[in-house]
C-alpha cells in the first residue's frame, strides 16, 4: 500500500566550551574516568549550579541561525528520572519555557520546522563489562553543556533526514559552537518514525536510538520503513516502542515498550534563578553570527563563477571554504585552486583520515605549486609528486623543484634532439600518424615523457612532435640494429 513516511528528529550536540554548563570542571575528551568531576556534577548534597554564560550564548546563536523565536524569559527545570549515570536522579533541562521555539531549516526545497532548541546538561556514561555481570560509571560527561534541537515530523524520507542532519551539522560547525564529532558523542540523534495511509496523519511511531553516523541514521530509518510496511501489509499493528540500531547486522532491535508520554514530573529548578534576556542582547548576538553555509554558497556563486558542484564541495566544510579563500588572496584564479583542493587536498585528507589543520599545507605552498605549473616550470604529473613532498616535509614547492632538478624542459633545442630519437625508435607509430591516426601522437608524447622522466613540457612536446612529423617523409629513418617497438593506441 502507498504509505506516507513521517519522521521527526531529536539532535543533541555537545557545545565546545572549556568548562561544563553548571560548574567549572573541564570538558576535554579522553580524560581519565571520573577525573573531571566536582560536587556539582556529581550531585553531592548542598552543591549549587551556576550557568555557563558562554554555553548560553552558544545556544542562543544556534537558535537564531535556525530562525527560532528567542524567549525573553529564561528558566530551567528539573527533569526527574532515575538512571545509574545520573547521580542527582534529575537532569537540569528546560520544559514549558524553552530558550527558543518555532524555527525552521530549509533543506532541498522543503521547509522543516524546528519545534524548539533548548539547553540542558548531559548525563554520565555507563561502561559495561565484557563478562556482562557488572557496569562501571564515568561521570566526566555528566554536566556537559548539551543542546537539544527538536524538529517537527516534517521529514518524509530517510534521505531527507540525512540531508537535514548534514545541513544542521554544517551550521553548527560554521558557528564554531561544536566539533560535531559523532564518534566522541559530540553529536547524537534519536529518530521517531511512523507510517500512515493519509497525508498529514500520524501512525504508531517507534523511536530509534544508537545511531553513530548520519549514514547510520539513514540506513536505520530505511530498515524501519520496510519493517513497519511489512507489519501493516500483513494486517498487524506496529508497537509503540524504543528500538536500537544494530549497525553490524543492519537491523533495529526492540529495546523497551514506550508509553504515550513520559511523566518526568518536571518542576522549576530552584537553584537557578529565572532571568530576563533583553531584545537588545538578542540583537547583539544576532549581529555576531558569522556567514552561514547558504550565505557562503550564494556569495561563492556570485563572486567566483564556479560550477555548482565545486561550490557544494568547498562550502561543505568551513575550514575548507576558509582555506580556499585564503588561497585566492594570493592567487586570483578560483578554478585551478578549486580543482586542486577538491582533488589532491581532499584526497589526501580522506586517505589519511585527518582534518585540513592536520595536513600542514599552508595556502602559500599550494599557491606556489600552482604558479610553478602556470609558469611551465613543472608538469601536472610532477606537480602531484611535489605536492606530496610538500605535505610531508613542509618545504616550499619551489625549493623541492630546485633541490631535485625537476624543472620542466621547455627549451626547443633541448627537446629537438630527444624528439629525433623518439621518432627513429618508433617507426610504426610515426607511420600510423602519417596515415591520419591522430591517437599515435599520444603514444609518441608518452615515449618522450618517459625519456625525460616526466620533465618535458607536454604541450610543447606535442607541438614540436607534430611540427617535426608534418615536415618529414612517410617513413622515419631507423637506426641499424634498433629493435622496433609496437605501440598500442
Amino acid at each position: 500500500m502507498d504509505y506516507q513516511t513521517v519522521i521527526g528528529l531529536e539532535a543533541h550536540t555537545q557545545l565546545s566550551t572549556e568548562s561544563k554548563v553548571f560548574c567549572g570542571c573541564g570538558t576535554g575528551f579522553g580524560a581519565v574516568p571520573n577525573s573531571q568531576t566536582c560536587p556539582v556534577c556529581l550531585g553531592l548534597p548542598g552543591a549549587l549550579p551556576v550557568l555557563n554564560k558562554k554555553a548560553f550564548s552558544f545556544a542562543v546563536k544556534v537558535a537564531l541561525a535556525l530562525n527560532c523565536r528567542i524567549s525573553n524569559f529564561i528558566k530551567f527545570d528539573r527533569k526527574n528520572y532515575f538512571y545509574p549515570d545520573l547521580p542527582k536522579n534529575f537532569q537540569i533541562s528546560q520544559y514549558d519555557r524553552p530558550l527558543s521555539s518555532n524555527g525552521y531549516l530549509d533543506v532541498d526545497g522543503k521547509r522543516i520546522r524546528i519545534t524548539r532548541v533548548h539547553l540542558e546538561e548531559d548525563a554520565g556514561k555507563l561502561i559495561h563489562a565484557e563478562s556482562g555481570n557488572y557496569s562501571l560509571v564515568d561521570f566526566n560527561r555528566s554536566g556537559m553543556p548539551l543542546l537539544e534541537i527538536v524538529s517537527e515530523p516534517d521529514i518524509d524520507s530517510p534521505l531527507l533526514a540525512y540531508q537535514y542532519l548534514m545541513e544542521l551539522k554544517q551550521i553548527l560547525e560554521y558557528l564554531e559552537v561544536s566539533d560535531c564529532n559523532m564518534e566522541e558523542g559530540s553529536l547524537r540523534c534519536d529518530a521517531n518514525l511512523s507510517l500512515s495511509l493519509k497525508k498529514g496523519e500520524l501512525g504508531v511511531k517507534t523511536e530509534v536510538k544508537n545511531m553513530n553516523s548520519f549514514k547510520g541514521v539513514q540506513r536505520a530509518l530505511e530498515y524501519e520503513v520496510e519493517r513497519q510496511r511489512a507489519i501493516l501489509d500483513g494486517g498487524g499493528t506496529v508497537a509503540q516502542e524504543t528500538r536500537l540500531w544494530d549497525a553490524d547486522r543492519a537491523v533495529t532491535l526492540s529495546m523497551r515498550s514506550k508509553e504515550e508520554a513520559h511523566d518526568y514530573r518536571y518542576f522549576p529548578e530552584p537553584d537557578l534563578v529565572p532571568f530576563i534576556m533583553t531584545t537588545q542582547e538578542i540583537e547583539e548576538l544576532k549581529d555576531s553570527l558569522p556567514e552561514l553555509p547558504k550565505q557562503k554558497k550564494r556569495r561563492f556563486a556570485e563572486n567566483y563563477s564556479l560550477p555548482e558542484y565545486d561550490i557544494e564541495v568547498l562550502t561543505s566544510d568551513k575550514e575548507i571554504a576558509d582555506y580556499f579563500e585564503k588561497c585566492l588572496k594570493l592567487y586570483d584564479k578560483p578554478k585551478p585552486v578549486s580543482n586542486w583542493i577538491m582533488g589532491e587536498v581532499l584526497g589526501r585528507l580522506k586517505l589519511k583520515k585527518i582534518g585540513l589543520g592536520e595536513l600542514g599545507l599552508e595556502p602559500e605552498n599550494l599557491v606556489g605549486l600552482l604558479r610553478l605549473i602556470e609558469e611551465g616550470r613543472i608538469s601536472g604529473k610532477l606537480a602531484k609528486e611535489v605536492f606530496l613532498e610538500t605535505v610531508e616535509t613542509g618545504k616550499p614547492p619551489s625549493k623541492i623543484v630546485e633541490e631535485k632538478g625537476l624543472t620542466q624542459i621547455s627549451n626547443e633545442g633541448e627537446l629537438a634532439g630527444l624528439i629525433e630519437e623518439v621518432i627513429l625508435k618508433n617507426e610504426n607509430a610515426v607511420n600510423d600518424y602519417k596515415k591520419g591516426k591522430d591517437g599515435a601522437i599520444k603514444f609518441l608524447v608518452g615515449q618522450l615523457m618517459a625519456r625525460t622522466k616526466g620533465k618535458a613540457n607536454p604541450a610543447k612536446a606535442n607541438e614540436l612532435l607534430r611540427k617535426k612529423l608534418n615536415n618529414t617523409g612517410t617513413k622515419a629513418q631507423r637506426h641499424t640494429g634498433t629493435q622496433e617497438k609496437r605501440y598500442e593506441e
